[in-house]
């Protein structure tokens, strides 16, 4: 007997959450308020997890589930929207199935005995344009390339055969300005594994720097940051046991009792030279920006005070009680004796998604923009950030409402910092469908400056990035700082 296709009566597939499982092309969105800059030519690139079928276990993290992407092409003053399935491994293999094959999130031990040794990579967390190439990035496999225009997969990249790691970052690091690639792999060998590898890939894709070393223990390494000359690597208390992942456990376990650890090295330097610096228990999912300044080496980051990922056990099976997130700055002093490094709170408002002008990513800069949550009882607001002296001012986009992360696209190449727009997708539960909006990013507390329909639903993206025409055309980005 067939079984039925039927998800779980559970909150994570429900209203908002109930999977789309459709790919959409959508020409000339209406635009139902303001008017679309004219300097906006190019494409936004997102991604995000849908399921493909319900989960084999009955239950699932959010963070789960099949790679859909989705494109915003601005030409003229018009906008088409586009999204489609990634079509992975474990997408194919369960497309021939008609169900679901793969277990507990990135437990092998769990899948189905037909796809053993398969590969279990979704594609489902960032979209990166770097060296003529659109790649869709999850962090327990290698990129697929899809192609810019139509998002037809093309295939796993590991850029000619260059990378030997078993997989890559979701949260490499683009630098606009030297049109070079900075990236990782954690659990670089394999599940559970020790192994972590940085590089730095130029503009033409080959790899310029490659540093292998280890973790003081199997961690999540969810996100990095960078500097003009240096590169932070936070190591915090979420580790994988293969014991317990062995007998069907979770990938990753929170260990309250552990420090956290972190290794700064040279940007182009090797394993000998890093520097590694202790703290207190905390975690982090993603970090906004990371600056030198002499012999100190700031790293700014949305940071829990407890487990970021409250969907992790202890190993006593205990589930951690969710703890807000608030912007902190952590800073590193090379020339000190002590492996210590200082806290300081750069806003006291939760807040996660953090977002820059990308072209200061890794340099001096004061404008960060996330989605905050100062008041739960509104929902998610978008937020603009001084770090300099903590101001925050944020819109809402209405009662029930809610947005995904924030993408900043300057305008014009050489804008001064934060002179330009904030785009995001707003959730608009009540009608089931979606818009984007484009806020002024100098201006975030007057609201839109456009809002663009969608009549349909964009489910979930966690992240992606602005791709100017121009860049799109040649491969490179032709971009400018202002002092």
């Amino acid at each position: 007997m067939v079984e039925a296709v039927r998800f779980p009566d559970i909150p994570l597939y429900q209203g908002w959450g109930a999977p789309m499982r459709t790919e959409s092309t959508l020409a000339d969105l209406e635009v139902i308020e303001g008017a679309i800059p004219p300097e906006l030519n190019g494409t936004l690139y997102r991604c995000g997890p849908d399921r493909q079928y319900p989960p084999m276990t009955g239950s699932d993290v959010f963070i789960d589930g099949e790679g859909m992407a989705h494109m915003l092409r601005f030409e003229g003053g018009h906008v088409d929207y586009k999204s489609r399935w990634i079509r992975t491994e474990r997408f194919e293999l369960q497309e021939k199935a008609r169900r679901s094959l793969f277990g507990r999130y990135r437990n092998r031990h769990t899948n189905d005995a037909s796809v053993k040794g398969a590969s279990m990579g979704t594609a489902n967390t960032n979209a990166i344009w770097h060296a003529g190439k659109l790649l869709i990035l999850k962090e327990d496999d290698l990129p697929y390339e899809v192609d810019p225009d139509t998002l037809e997969t093309k295939g796993k990249y590991d850029y000619d055969g260059a990378v030997t790691a078993c997989s890559m970052t979701a949260h490499p690091k683009l630098d606009l300005i030297t049109n070079e690639l900075l990236t990782f792999s954690y659990q670089a060998r394999g599940d559970a594994s020790t192994d972590i590898v940085f590089y730095v890939i130029g503009p033409d894709g080959k790899i310029v720097n490659e540093v292998w070393f280890n973790m003081p223990w199997a961690a999540c390494v969810h996100d990095f940051a960078v500097t003009e000359t240096h590169v932070i690597f936070p190591f915090f208390p979420l580790i994988t046991d293969p014991e317990v992942i062995a007998k069907g456990g979770p990938y990753y376990q929170y260990h309250p009792d552990k420090e956290t650890v972190v290794a700064v090295l040279p940007r182009y330097g090797t394993a000998s030279e890093i520097r590694w610096f202790r703290g207190a228990n905390t975690t982090a999912g993603h970090m906004m920006n990371a600056v030198t300044e002499g012999s100190k080496v700031h790293l700014d980051l949305c940071l829990y005070e407890g487990n970021c990922f409250d969907f992790f056990p202890t190993p006593a099976g205990e589930t951690t009680p969710p703890v807000p997130p608030r912007l902190t700055r952590l800073t590193f002093d090379l020339e000190s004796n002590d492996d210590g490094f200082e806290k300081r709170l750069l806003s006291p408002v939760p807040c996660e998604m953090p977002r820059t002008d990308d072209r200061y990513q890794g340099r001096p800069y004061r404008h960060g923009y996330v989605i905050s949550f100062g008041n739960r009882a509104e929902g998610s607001q978008l937020g603009h950030v001084d770090v300099e002296t903590g101001k925050l001012e944020t819109w809402n986009f209405g009662p029930g409402t809610g947005i995904q992360e924030p993408q900043f696209v300057p305008r014009r190449p050489d804008s001064p910092e934060g002179d330009g727009w904030l785009l995001c997708f707003v959730n608009r539960p009540a009608e089931n469908r979606s818009d984007l909006a484009i806020v002024d990013a100098q201006n975030v507390a007057a609201g839109p400056v456009a809002l663009i329909k969608l009549p349909v639903r964009v489910r979930s993206t966690f992240h992606g990035m602005w791709v100017p025409a121009g860049a799109l055309a040649t491969g490179r980005y032709d971009m400018a700082l202002v002092a």
